[in-house]
Order: structure tokens, then C-alpha cells, then sequence
């Protein structure tokens, strides 16, 4: 089957000097043929050495087919879309830059997708971390607690769900129901799935898919990365309100609680959900650290805060900004 079925391999990537020579060598260590793969690499406008890498990694492995595009755009979905444009392969397979890839990611991926009537297919998010912070990151971003009805963070079982880590699909699909959505900096990939589901699509999460994805390094850049996916969240339940769920509220309601109890703080019961939410944060720290460690109970608590007060402000802070747009489903979402 691997023989027959031609994989481009997408990286939309930007400023990953840190990370892009592991990611590079875990792809290039791929058992798929190499005659039947591509690389293509959607850079945008890096900054840092990250094409200086790039290429000296190409002149170490001139086995392997990569290309260089400029994406001008800097995102996500505009580099996905630039290489889905030049992309010659029968599967669309993507890494992201903060990622290494088992050996076998590829056939896995092609098998998935050929044996199980999937139109997307990925793994589990197995997160790990550099910094001592990063590594207590990944703890909590494994667990329910900490990133709520995102089954690939913490499924180890093969099940069909909404949406997964990276993902890989026919080229075809694209042809279907179009492109990412220029618009989103994050949450591109919910709401491509969100339309893939639309048209009856089914996308399956495998355990034999398999990766290591590296969290954030600080509670900056953490803090940051999740405020933006509660921001981007709005405008995607805009696009398609019929896929709201009551999970997809608890973060901002929580938030809201918070700072109505700060408003009212000379009420008793304004300590209600401060306490309430202190109290499972508590539990949730204590359990996680007697399943991985102690030493990591100090940071705990304070990683799942960011996570979840992050995440409910930017929900917040999107109802501002794209308060008048509950009626465009637009966005920007180009065809191939």
C-alpha cells in the first residue's frame, strides 16, 4: 500500500530555530519509501536561524525531497494552504514545528486513512517538556481537569472524535470542502474539522499514530497560546453554531464568576467560586503529582490557572471583538 500512495508532508512553521533540526530528523528518519514523499516546509518570514537550519539539514539528507515556501502570512493556515497548493501527494500529512514524529508516523497515518473509512486521522498529544515549567505544562495538559473535552491530549484507546493533534488526509477532502481559514491564528484546525463533520466526515483517533509534542516553555508563552484559543474560539462557534457545546462555556463563565466576585467581594457568597474552583484545583494538583511526582505539586496549580483563566478571558475578550459578526460564516477560506 505505501508503495502505491504518494505522501506530502506539510510543516507550517515560524521562528523554530530551537526545535526545527529535531522535527527535521525525526521526519527524515521516516521507514516510508523516500520515493514516495515530499517535505514541504511553510515558513513564515522566520526571523530567527530557522532557514539557516532548514537548509543545512536539506544538504545533509539530499535523499529526502524538501522545499522552502515563503508564507508570507505568518500563521498556521496561511502556510497550510500556500503548500496544499504545491502539494503533489495523494495524502496530506501534517507536523508541526514543536513536534517529533515516530519513525513509523507516515505508514501509519496512510494505513489509518486507507483501512478505516476515516477522512482525518491523528494520534494522541503526547506532551513533554524542556524546562522544569514545560514539564509540569505537559502534566497538566494531559488530564481532563486541565484541557476538558480534548480527547487526543489524554485517549489511549481508538475512537471516532471531533478533532485531533495535527492530523492527515486524502488531498481530495480539500477539493471537497476548501482550505484553513486565513482568519483563525488559532483554532484553524476545530474548525476545518467542524466542516469536514458537516459534510459527514469522520475523523479518527488512533493510538498507533504516535509523536511527541513539546509544550511551552514559560507561563508567558503558555498564557498567550491559550488566551488566543479562547479569542479564536468565538469566531469558530460563529462559523458553526450548531457545534456548541455547554463544555465549550465553562472556562468564560468561570472567569465572569471570578470577576463578578471580585465586584461584589462584601457578599458571602461572592467567595463561592473562588473557593469552589480553588478546591478542585487542589484535588485535581494533589492527584496528578501522586501519579507522576511530587516534586511537581508546587507548579501545578498555578499551570492549570493559566490554562484555565487564560483560555476563559480570551473567550471573553472574543465576544468583544467579533460581537458583530454572529451572522458572517465566511471568514476567510479559500479553495485549492
Amino acid at each position: 500500500m505505501s508503495q502505491r500512495t504518494f505522501v506530502s508532508i506539510i510543516l507550517p512553521i515560524r521562528n523554530e530555530s530551537a526545535y526545527i533540526k529535531c522535527c527535521l530528523d525525526a521526519v527524515f528518519a521516516q521507514d516510508y519509501p523516500t520515493k514516495q514523499m515530499e517535505i514541504l516546509v511553510a515558513d513564515g518570514m522566520s526571523t530567527d536561524d530557522t532557514r539557516k537550519i532548514i537548509n543545512e539539514c536539506a544538504l545533509q539528507n539530499p535523499q529526502r525531497e524538501i522545499q522552502i515556501l515563503d508564507n508570507p502570512g505568518k500563521i498556521v493556515p496561511t502556510g497550510m494552504n500556500i503548500a496544499l497548493k504545491q502539494a503533489k501527494g495523494d495524502i496530506i500529512i501534517r507536523v508541526d514545528g514543536h513536534t517529533l514524529i515516530e519513525p513509523d508516523y507516515l505508514a501509519q497515518c496512510v494505513v489509518a486513512l486507507t483501512c478505516s473509512g476515516a477522512d482525518n486521522v491523528g494520534g494522541r498529544m503526547n506532551a513533554i517538556g524542556d524546562t522544569p515549567f514545560g514539564k509540569v505544562v505537559a502534566l497538566a495538559t494531559s488530564t481532563p481537569f486541565g484541557i476538558g473535552g480534548g480527547r487526543f491530549h489524554y485517549s489511549h484507546q481508538e475512537e471516532w472524535v471531533d478533532t485531533v493533534y495535527m492530523g492527515a488526509w486524502r488531498y481530495s477532502i480539500f477539493e471537497k470542502i476548501g482550505l484553513f481559514d486565513e482568519e483563525l491564528i488559532r483554532d484553524q484546525d476545530d474548525e476545518f474539522n467542524y466542516r469536514l463533520r458537516d459534510m459527514g466526515g469522520k475523523i479518527l483517533l488512533t493510538p498507533k499514530i504516535k509523536s511527541l509534542y513539546i509544550t511551552r516553555s514559560s507561563p508567558k508563552s503558555l498564557w498567550k497560546q491559550y488566551f488566543q484559543y479562547g479569542l479564536y474560539k468565538v469566531r469558530v462557534l460563529q462559523k458553526h453554531p450548531r457545534q456548541m457545546s455547554l463544555r465549550q462555556f465553562v472556562p468564560p463563565a468561570f472567569v465572569l464568576g471570578l470577576l463578578l466576585s471580585m465586584l461584589i467581594a462584601q457578599f458571602p457568597f461572592s467567595f463561592f467560586i473562588p473557593t469552589l474552583y480553588l478546591s478542585a484545583n487542589f484535588i485535581a494538583s494533589i492527584y496528578t503529582a501522586s501519579k507522576n511526582g511530587w516534586k511537581y505539586l508546587p507548579v501545578l496549580p498555578i499551570v492549570f490557572s493559566i490554562l484555565h483563566i487564560s483560555y476563559g478571558l480570551g473567550f471573553l475578550a472574543g465576544l468583544f471583538k467579533f460581537w458583530n459578526r454572529w451572522g458572517d460564516k465566511t471568514g476567510k477560506t479559500p479553495s485549492l
